[in-house]
């Protein structure tokens, strides 16, 4: 599977990091021009839990100290090892959205003498798709705050030879001293500052000259992929002077290593290399004098048919071909390698580009003499593991797959370019893939026959792209659209999902909806991996949960948008290759729409189902036939590109607003009351990408609207409660996640709660201070306080929304009808007919024969007078499926509707 994510070329963004706190906005309001303030609201910000869903094509630890070590990943961010919670924390989430480049991660490298100094080469593309230039930042806390150097050129981590490494390199005795391998023929940099200041070693004399595909006229394969790594010998030198002996690594298959013994100051090629081959690693051994090299013969991180294993000598110049099976049975290339620092004869690397069956890691324990494997044929196609895997903490990681053998699901892994031992342990080694980070902590049981466990060890670490994200009014609060992992429904947001959506599988969902009134059904579209056959649209109708494929029209390549229509009852769909379709059911045969281009963007209007609207290069189309026939709007002004998102407001027929332009032309937000016929844009709001709706806010009538936008010329997430006249920014500029323009959704449950999504730090959600949060899950039992022994008149409405052959989905929503407020609650009732609850959201519950128990959770406590709090559940049934007759909340009687 190919797991790559590359952010459009259409978005014009330019340069610049914002850190520190909010300062103080102004700004001018819309439609009525009145001025008003731009208010500051503080937030807690998460992650929707996935854990991982990219690649990590780099793990560091620092020489010096004892579990401290960091994870770079190619889009999104760098993060610390938090050893307390065996979790990692985000370094880079204050790189803002004119810096967004600046998320990909080339290269880390931790001080030895001063550990709380930490270093990152940061730049996504070397091509124009990324219009600003690499940095160096560094940082005297560990990460916890940067200063930037910006360089005279780009860096990619993005790019093609992103698993090679490290570029970035600090002198392990004179820490002052760091050296830099830049792409695009840049050839070495050097700072003798600290990464203060940079400037290039004239003295190096090769520049690099392999790029992936010479011919790739975007620029992003043919890239010269430069100076690879910077290795340092240690023992050449001493506490505060330079080290004397500096390898480093080069992108030229004939030429891929050089040497410097005078502290930097001249370099030549060493003698006696193999050739034919990139060195994608060069670790050091200063114990044994020996420098152990990876070689493939391409740059990876996908592609490597062939590749060796060598050891160079540094004392005798002598070169040995260590590679643990023989060159004409390799088919993947070597790149992950590392040595055991407390016992430097043991050595290990991987089979970075062994795809099929699985990826391949070795062992020595004889520096390279003699090899073990983590995985062997028995008698094909079984196979005999070193290892167990436990995924139990990231269930979807088997991808819903039922391999054969030699196959197994979840696998080894791919793309495993990094591969680290604990340097103060033994047992314990990390490495990464393209869609996590693994690890074990017993892992000698491998020399003495036993079996070494793996397990993700990920949490904290989210590197997801989204595309898409829809928080419906009941069932699942979260669904969501990814690049590379497709995308998950989240009924508990503090919990990792069981599985991603499958059946049908995509490699990237572009695009999902739910039908408004009727939420259990929802749509989604996406992309295949290369060469695989198979439907672009799937459908649900049990709220995401399960899935059918549809069929896709003739020409169909991509996924595209989809709409759902409000009831259900039909889709209009503009995939890529093919015009706009529509269909009526779930998707067994599409039929062309008329009157609107082929690749517009659709939504759908949230109360009238005959209605849906597209948009395409600056016109507004709509239909009131279900997407048969669509008219062009005559409304002018609207953004003439296509960087444009649109949603209708649920509740209110022809309410819709748009989002979107570019800098050379109009850009913000507009809003319509007439389906489309005409829009006002909003005057405050300078530019905007997106826009979504959630619940309103106390007192209010209309729904908080929240967008990624320019306000009072500050760049942020935004909130209105009163229909865009006034705007608070939520987000600050420690928390900013680089580009957020793909989606942003409320939810519809909870006032405040936001969903923002990102181009690599995965799905982000944000709640207002007062209304908390445990992540709007299911329950499963257990007291957390609720109920506090308040009294007072409640009304409760219990009802089925979705009822089948054993088993339903409720909604309740219980109301404070008296005249004080509630400080928790408990909600108690007893099923007629020996019904269960299998799964409750937004409430945690007991259940004890009949009598069930639904406690609040920390975020709804707090109910005032007049309010309500609300939560839904799915239970099993058999003879009937009556209402409860009676409730009580806090062991007070309720009325009963």
């Amino acid at each position: 599977m190919r797991r790559t994510r590359i952010l459009t070329a259409v978005l014009a963004l330019t340069a610049g990091l914002l850190l520190g706190t909010p300062p103080a906005l102004a700004a001018h309001a819309d439609p009525g021009n009145r001025a008003t303030a731009l208010a500051a609201d503080t937030y807690t910000w998460r992650n929707a839990r996935i854990d991982g869903g990219g690649f990590v094509p780099g793990i560091v630890f620092n020489r010096t100290e004892k579990n401290l070590a960091y994870a770079r990943t190619d889009i999104g961010g760098a993060y610390r090892w938090q050893q307390s919670t065996k979790t990692w924390v985000p370094l880079l989430d204050s790189v803002g959205w004119d810096d967004w480049g600046h998320t990909g991660v080339v290269s880390l490298a931790s001080d030895a003498v001063d550990p709380d100094r930490v270093y990152a080469a940061v730049g996504t593309y070397t091509n124009d798709w990324d219009p600003g230039n690499g940095a160096v930042l560094r940082s005297a806390d560990r990460g916890a705050s940067w200063q930037k150097t910006d360089l005279p050129f780009k860096l990619g981590g993005n790019m093609p030879g992103r698993g090679m490494g490290e570029r970035l390199a600090v002198d392990p005795n004179k820490d002052s001293v760091l050296y830099l391998g830049a792409p695009s023929g840049k050839g070495l940099w050097r700072s003798t500052d600290s990464g203060v200041t940079w400037s290039q070693v004239s003295s190096f004399p090769n520049p690099g000259n392999y790029a992936q595909d010479p011919s790739d006229t975007t620029g992003y394969a043919s890239d010269n992929q430069g100076i690879t790594w910077v290795t340092f010998d240690e023992s050449t030198g001493s506490a505060g002077s330079a080290t004397r002996t500096i390898y480093a690594g080069v992108a030229d298959k004939d030429n891929a290593v050089y040497r410097s013994t005078d502290a930097g100051a001249t370099w030549s090629r060493i003698a006696g290399q193999p050739t034919g081959y990139l060195a994608h690693k060069g670790v050091l051994d200063a114990v044994n004098g020996y420098l152990y090299l990876a070689y493939s013969d391409t740059g990876g991180p996908y592609d490597g048919g062939k590749g060796r294993l060598f050891r160079y000598a540094t004392a005798t110049g002598t070169w040995t071909d260590i590679s643990p099976v023989a060159e004409a049975d390799t088919y993947y290339g070597f790149s992950g390698l590392t040595v055991d620092r407390q016992h430097p004869g043991t050595v290990m690397a991987t089979a970075y580009s062994s795809w099929w069956p699985d990826t391949q890691i070795f062992r020595s324990t004889d520096s390279g003499g003699t090899w073990t494997k983590a995985w062997d044929y028995t008698s094909y196609p079984n196979r005999s593991d070193r290892y167990t895997m436990d995924v139990s903490s990231s269930p979807w990681l088997t991808f819903g797959a039922n391999p054969s053998p030699p196959e197994e699901t979840p696998k080894l892994g791919w793309m495993t370019e990094s591969l680290e031992i604990d340097p103060f342990d033994s047992n314990r080694m990390m490495y990464g893939t393209g869609a996590t980070l693994y690890g074990t902590e017993n892992l000698t049981q491998w020399d003495s026959g036993g079996k070494f466990t793996v397990r993700p060890m990920v949490q904290g670490l989210e590197e997801t792209s989204v595309n898409d994200l829809a928080s419906p009014p009941s069932g699942a609060p979260l669904l969501s659209a990814l690049g590379d992992i497709g995308g998950f429904r989240h009924t508990d947001l503090t919990k990792v999902p069981s599985t991603m959506f499958t059946s049908p599988t995509f490699a990237s969902t572009t695009s999902l909806d739910f039908a408004e009134t009727s939420p259990n059904t929802v749509v989604r579209t996406g992309n295949l991996d290369s060469g695989a056959t198979g439907a672009h649209v799937a459908f649900s109708t049990d709220n995401g949960a399960n899935w059918f494929a549809g069929s896709d029209p003739s020409g169909v390549t991509g996924g595209g948008t989809v709409a759902a229509a409000a009831d259900g009852s039909r889709f209009v769909w503009s995939p890529a290759g093919t015009g706009v379709q529509y269909t009526t059911g779930f998707g067994s045969s599409w039929s062309a729409s008329s009157g609107i281009p082929a690749g517009a963007v659709v939504e759908a209007d949230r109360v009238d189902a005959m209605t849906f609207y597209g948009f395409k290069s600056g016109k507004f189309y709509v239909s009131s036939d279900g997407g048969a026939t669509f008219t062009a709007s005559a409304a002018s002004g609207l953004p003439a590109g296509d960087s444009v998102r649109f949603k209708a407001l649920p509740g209110t027929k022809g309410d819709v607003w748009l989002a979107g332009g570019a800098s050379d032309g109009p850009y913000g937000l507009w809003h319509s009351t007439d389906g489309g016929a005409s829009f006002t844009k909003l005057s405050a709001v300078e530019q905007a990408d997106t826009v979504g709706f959630g619940r309103a806010a106390p007192g209010a009538s209309y729904q908080t609207l929240y967008t990624s936008a320019k306000i009072g010329g500050v760049r942020g997430i935004f909130r209105s409660t009163d229909k865009g006249v006034t705007w608070t920014r939520i987000n600050d500029d420690a928390h900013q996640w680089g580009w957020t323009g793909g989606a942003i959704t409320g939810d519809p449950r909870v006032y405040g709660r936001v969903y923002v999504s990102t181009n690599g730090r995965g799905v982000i959600y944000g709640d207002t201070a007062g209304t908390g949060d445990d992540g709007g899950g299911t329950g499963g039992g257990g007291d957390d306080g609720g109920g506090g022994g308040q009294t007072g008149a409640c009304a409760v409405t219990y009802k089925v929304t979705n009822q089948w052959p054993g088993g339903f989905q409720a909604d309740v929503q219980v109301t404070n009808t008296g005249t004080t407020a509630w400080n928790g609650w408990s909600l108690k009732w007893a099923f007629a007919d020996g019904q269960k609850v299998t799964q409750l959201w937004n409430a945690d519950y007991t259940q004890s024969g009949t009598a069930v128990t639904a406690r609040n959770v920390s975020w709804n406590a707090n109910v005032a007078a007049g309010s309500s709090a609300a939560f839904g559940l799915t239970g099993s049934w058999t003879g009937a499926n009556p209402k409860p007759a009676s409730f009580s909340v806090n062991d007070a009687a309720c009325t009963v509707s």
